[in-house]
C-alpha cells in the first residue's frame, strides 16, 4: 500500500502534474494550470507544436518533451529519471484531461510504481461539460469515449452496452458520426440522443433529438468538428416474473431474489394472491398468530 500524501511532509521525488488544457476556449485555462506549467521543471506535450501555441499566449517559457503514443515507451523512463532526481513535470494533452481518449496513463502507472506522487488539477473534459447541458439525465452516465471504427466491432461493444440504463458518452469523429448513429438505431432502437460540436468554440452546436431526426439531419446537413455523443439510457421496465407456486414466503423470496426490496415484494405476492399484505407479512417473518 502506498500512501501519498500531495501537498505535506518531505518529498524527495519532484511530482507529476497532470494538467488539462482548453478544449476550445483559451479562457478556460486556470489560474493554477498557468502557474503550474510556469513553474513546471519540464511540460510533458502530446504534440509539443500544438501546445507550444499554448504556452506562447500565456507567456510561458518551460521546456518541453513530447510524450506520446508512438514514443511513451522511450520517454517514460527519462521522466521518471527527472522526477527521481527532484524536478517537477506538467503533463498536458493536446486539449483536456490528460488520459482521457489521450495518451497519460502510463506515465501515470509508472510514478505510483515508483512512489512519485502524481497530482491532477481540474479543470476543461468535453465529456462532462456536453452532459450537463444535454438535456439527458446527468447520473449516473458512462463514458466510453471513442469506438471501434469497424462496424462489426462497433456493434459488439454498442451490444454490451444495450441495457445500461445511464446515459451514455462517446466521442466521434464528424465523418464517422452517421454511421455510428446508424448501429445505434440498429442495435439501441430510436433513443434520445444529443449531438454536440466544436464545445466552448464560435460554431459550439447541440443537436437534440431521436437517433432518425439527427439521422435526417445530416443527410441533408453534414457536420464539421470535433464531436460529442450522448445517447440516453435504456429506460425500459423489465417486471419480474412472479412465481405462483410454493408458499408465501418462497414466493417473496424469489421477488427479493430478483431485486425487488421487501416491502415491495410483500406488497406484490398479496396482490398476486389475492389477500391481505399483513397475511404475507406474517408468514415472511414467521410470525404467529
Amino acid at each position: 500500500m502506498y500512501n501519498q500524501k500531495s501537498f505535506k511532509g518531505n518529498h524527495v521525488f519532484g511530482t507529476l502534474y497532470l494538467v488539462p488544457t482548453p478544449i476550445g476556449n483559451l479562457e478556460d485555462m486556470s489560474v493554477r494550470g498557468v502557474r503550474t506549467l510556469q513553474e513546471a521543471d519540464w511540460i510533458a506535450s502530446e504534440d509539443t507544436r500544438n501546445t507550444q501555441k499554448l504556452l506562447n499566449h500565456f507567456e510561458i517559457n518551460t521546456p518541453q518533451k513530447s510524450l506520446h503514443e508512438h514514443n511513451y515507451k522511450e520517454r517514460i523512463p527519462q521522466l521518471i529519471n527527472w522526477l527521481k532526481e527532484g524536478e517537477n513535470i506538467a503533463q498536458v494533452s493536446d486539449a483536456g484531461m490528460p488520459s482521457i481518449s489521450d495518451p497519460g496513463h502510463e506515465l501515470v502507472l509508472a510514478c505510483i510504481h515508483e512512489g512519485i506522487s502524481v497530482v491532477s488539477l481540474p479543470g476543461p473534459t468535453a465529456g462532462m461539460t456536453a452532459l450537463i447541458a444535454s438535456g439527458l439525465a446527468p447520473q449516473p452516465f458512462l463514458f466510453y469515449g471513442f469506438l471501434p471504427r469497424k462496424k462489426k466491432e462497433q456493434r459488439t461493444i454498442l451490444e454490451g452496452l444495450v441495457d445500461q440504463k445511464a446515459t451514455l458518452i462517446f466521442y466521434e469523429s464528424p465523418y464517422r458520426v452517421s454511421a455510428t448513429l446508424s448501429n445505434l438505431l440498429d442495435v439501441f432502437g430510436n433513443r434520445q440522443v444529443v449531438l454536440c460540436r466544436e464545445l466552448t468554440k464560435i460554431h459550439e452546436e447541440y443537436l437534440r433529438g431521436d437517433i432518425e431526426e439527427l439521422l435526417d439531419h445530416l443527410e441533408k446537413q453534414p457536420i464539421k468538428g470535433e464531436c460529442c455523443l450522448l445517447v440516453e439510457g435504456n429506460t425500459t421496465t423489465v417486471t419480474p416474473t412472479i412465481k405462483t407456486e410454493g408458499t408465501l414466503k418462497e414466493q417473496v423470496e424469489h421477488l427479493i431474489a430478483l431485486g425487488e426490496k421487501p416491502n415491495a415484494a410483500i406488497k406484490t405476492v398479496a396482490v398476486k394472491n389475492g389477500i391481505k399484505k399483513q397475511e404475507v407479512y406474517r408468514e415472511f417473518h414467521e410470525l404467529g398468530e
